[in-house]
C-alpha cells in the first residue's frame, strides 16, 4: 500500500556549525501533523557512527519514529516524491507503509531548496546504504 498526504510545507536547513544537514516536507505550514526528515551529518561518519549502523541518511517521521539507510529510492517529478522505504525499517519510523507519496503545495523556492538538500542527504554515508534510485 501507498500513503499519500499533501505537503503544505518543504523546507531545508544546512548547520550553521556544521554538524547536521536536513531537508522536510510536513503536512501543514507549521510543521505539524504527518512529517518526513531527511537527515545526515555534515562530517563523515566516524568509527563509533559506523559501528552503531548511523553512518548514513536517516529518516525521522512524526513521534519521532527514527531509521537510518532505510530509504530505497527518492523520485521527486513535477510536484509529487515519491518515496519507498525498506520495509524492515517500518517498526521503527511507526509507519505501516513501504511506499509514500506526497504533493508537494509549497512556494516554488521552497521546494526547490529541499531537492537540492535532500540529493545532498541522501548521498551521504556509506554507499550500500544509498537509495538504488535517487531522481531529484
Amino acid at each position: 500500500m501507498t500513503y499519500r498526504f499533501t505537503a503544505r510545507a518543504a523546507g531545508a536547513e544546512i548547520d550553521p556549525d556544521g554538524y547536521f544537514t536536513e531537508a522536510g516536507l510536513s503536512e501543514r505550514e507549521d510543521g505539524s501533523g504527518f512529517v518526513l526528515l531527511f537527515m545526515a551529518g555534515e562530517e563523515d561518519p566516524d568509527e563509533q557512527e559506523a559501528a552503531l549502523g548511523m553512518d548514513t541518511h536517516c529518516l525521522v517521521t512524526a513521534g519521532q519514529g527514527t531509521a537510518y539507510g532505510c530509504v530505497r529510492e527518492a523520485v521527486l517529478t513535477g510536484n509529487v516524491l515519491r518515496v519507498s522505504l525498506d520495509p524492515s525499517a517500518l517498526p521503527d519510523l511507526r509507519l505501516h507503509d513501504s511506499e509514500i507519496e506526497a504533493v508537494i503545495e509549497a512556494p516554488a523556492e521552497d521546494v526547490a531548496h529541499f531537492r537540492e538538500v535532500l540529493a545532498s542527504v541522501l548521498a551521504y554515508g556509506r554507499t550500500d546504504a544509498r537509495p538504488t534510485r535517487v531522481a531529484l
